[in-house]
């Protein structure tokens, strides 16, 4: 299915009558992204275990849940509400699993699949606290490299759109996706290895 995006210039307009506190831009701007959030949602699902307790729809309302709480966002255009919709539904996904592992003390944490793309892991799942913990040590080394890893990966976004969020060229977005892929396996292998 593809998704029919409207004008930049439309949704841009209304975003920043949001951040600017305009009654009903908010409400007149969510048919607009709507389609684009379900899609993000059921990306991020769709990585998930089988019989996993969340659906699409619920991780949806929640991240627009705290997206409603975000207050003090300046926003620059669609790709950067994209981006941050993608970072709320991963933190929700991260909440839910550290809540689920502290009841069963960390036996059902939960997995995400990923795609080739990312990393070329033995496994086919990957635990999505290790992901987590993973990205905020390369946060904490290179915060532009996870930033690409969050748009590209969890919020789906081009070469192009990552370029454009992060104001950097999509040759600069390219060499980091890659470093981070590289960064992201070793980081990962070494978490494996210090759990045996």
């Amino acid at each position: 299915m593809e998704i029919k995006r409207k004008p930049p210039g439309e949704v841009t307009e209304l975003l920043r009558a949001w951040s600017n506190g305009e009654p009903g831009a908010l409400e007149r701007l969510m048919p607009l992204m709507e389609a684009e959030l379900r899609r993000l949602a059921r990306l991020y699902m769709a990585r998930e275990r089988n019989g996993h307790t969340l659906q699409p729809t619920a991780l949806l309302n929640e991240a627009f849940l705290r997206l409603i709480d975000a207050q003090g966002i300046s926003w620059q255009n669609r790709a950067h509400f994209l981006a941050i919709s993608a970072n709320l539904m991963r933190r929700v996904l991260v909440d839910h699993a550290r809540s689920r592992g502290y009841k069963k003390r960390g036996g059902a944490a939960q997995r995400v699949t990923l795609n080739e793309g990312l990393v070329a892991l033995p496994e086919r799942t990957l635990d999505l606290l290790a992901l987590d913990r993973a990205l905020e040590a390369l946060a904490a080394a290179d915060e532009r490299e996870a930033r690409v890893v969050e748009l590209r990966f969890f919020g789906g976004l081009t070469v192009e759109e990552t370029a454009e969020v992060l104001h950097v060229s999509p040759e600069t977005v390219k060499r980091d996706w890659r470093l981070a892929k590289l960064w992201l396996l070793r980081d990962l292998k070494g978490q494996k290895q210090n759990k045996q």
